[in-house]
């Protein structure tokens, strides 16, 4: 017996999700249809609404429903002094840990030449734009302690470095390997703390 075509499609779907395999998708269709249709038709109306309603902050990249976000748009925070990460959710995770008072920039990715994935990929010509506006002092890189996380953040500190501003890394009291969504605030608090120039 085959699926109906809308079920295959369905299945297929949930499959772009980071770490949903066919089963999984499988799994999640079926219960979708068969036990939650409220909460289906609420994921799918979340969905559309964010497709339609959610773009990049003009100035740091993030997900954002205004041209600039929250925290670029709060005029307390630190001009000077703006912080590289990955992905909004280590943007996230930082601002939960109340450790940073400064701008941000999300690259939206990581630099991965085995996944063919370049500079160009993940926005380092509008990071430079950010970053050479002549009000940023200081560049802190918190990428994350992954293999990508640590050429991402040497290509980012290497082409900083070269137009005089200052450039830290945050210190890896985090593990290797570790990535920033799933750091506990304290332990990402002291990374930011005891961030280091790069040499």
């Amino acid at each position: 017996m085959k699926n109906p075509p809308s079920l295959d499609q369905l299945i297929a779907a949930l499959k772009v999700l980071p770490g949903v395999g066919p089963k999984s998708a499988q799994r999640m269709a079926f219960h979708l249809l068969q036990r939650d249709k409220g909460g289906a038709q609420r994921l799918a109306r979340a969905l559309d609404a964010a497709l339609g309603q959610v773009i990049h902050c003009e100035r740091c990249n993030t997900f954002s429903e205004t041209p600039l976000c929250n925290v670029c748009a709060d005029p307390g925070r630190r001009q000077d002094l703006l912080c590289v990460v990955e992905m909004p959710a280590d943007l996230l995770m930082l601002e939960q840990a109340k450790c940073y008072d400064g701008l941000y920039f999300v690259l939206m990715g990581r630099v991965s030449p085995m996944e063919g994935i370049g500079p160009r990929d993940v926005n380092l010509d509008k990071l430079m734009v950010r970053a050479l506006d002549g009000v940023v002092a200081e560049v802190v890189i918190a990428t994350n302690f992954t293999a990508e996380g640590e050429v991402t953040a040497h290509m980012v500190g290497e082409l900083l470095k070269e137009r005089g501003l200052t450039v830290t890394r945050i210190a890896r009291g985090m593990p290797v390997g570790g990535e920033l969504e799933f750091i506990d605030p304290g332990t990402l608090a002291q990374a930011v703390f005891e961030r280091r120039r790069l040499a």
